[in-house]
């Protein structure tokens, strides 16, 4: 009988960790140039073993019609914030790439009570004062110098008024989908939209006392093409950094594993 009861106990014991993240939301925010779209692959194995999953189109992006020229950073924010606010319970905010940045305001904004937990996919991991432009010049200059290294800048399109930019498709699948289908692909450069530049020239103003407190956990893409981000979890505490060998989007090329390992945090 002991014997019994002890298996039961292990049993639902088992059954409570592995569904602990079940009852919170997790909200996934896309990085520059992108929209929701580039999540399409990952939902379904998350919502299909019960997680509650969203993912917004930040302002100018995706299905968002806000003109890309008026956009800011604060703008950003907000729109996180306020799918946050949607959703009953704690959120876990996932971002990719620039969305670090976006998710590590939203939770100085929302506070621990709101935000469960950080994660940041091979993102912009901010320190106070630090923004996507400020930490993207930190991490190229401590890169060897090297003329023939393709760089984000030569991919930009940039417009007359130096607004916004687009980016180049071919040099897109060389920096963020070089392991990516050719379908995928050819997805992205039907979606790829215009990428304000104010956004990401503002700094994040965070604090100790919340920001610093909620638990993060940072997701190295050990593969990627654009910047090697693996400086980042090392300035700004991580409980745990988790490394997958793919390029900057494996929300494409390995979606599968990228939604085992944000249901297994």
């Amino acid at each position: 009988m002991k014997k019994f009861l002890l298996i039961v106990l292990i049993t639902m014991t088992h059954f409570v960790v592995s569904g602990q993240y079940k009852e919170k939301t997790y909200l996934l925010v896309h990085g520059a140039w992108h929209g929701a779209w580039c999540w399409n692959k990952v939902i379904p194995f998350m919502s299909n073993k019960g997680y509650k999953v969203i993912a917004i189109d930040l302002p100018s992006h995706g299905k968002d019609t806000t003109n890309p020229n008026t956009v800011s950073f604060a703008d950003y924010v907000k729109k996180v914030t306020a799918a946050a606010l949607q959703v009953e319970g704690e959120v876990i905010l996932v971002g990719h790439s620039m969305g670090g940045t976006v998710i590590s305001q939203a939770a100085e904004v929302l506070g621990k009570a709101k935000v469960f937990k950080l994660v940041y996919l091979d993102a912009f991991l901010p320190r106070n004062g630090e923004s996507v432009s400020s930490i993207a010049r930190m991490i190229e200059s401590s890169l060897p110098k090297d003329s023939t290294r393709l760089t984000i800048g030569s991919g930009l399109i940039v417009s007359d008024d130096r607004k916004t930019s687009l980016f180049k498709p071919d040099i897109a699948d060389i920096l963020f989908y070089h392991d990516c289908s050719k379908a995928d692909k050819e997805f992205a450069h039907q979606n790829l939209s215009k990428q304000s530049f104010a956004p990401l020239g503002t700094p994040v103003s965070v604090s100790d006392t919340v920001y610093g407190m909620i638990p993060k956990v940072y997701i190295l893409c050990t593969d990627s093409k654009d910047l090697d981000k693996s400086i980042l979890p090392t300035r700004v505490s991580c409980e745990k950094v988790i490394k997958i060998k793919s390029s900057h989007s494996p929300f494409f090329s390995q979606p599968r594993k990228l939604a085992k390992l944000l249901m297994g945090l």
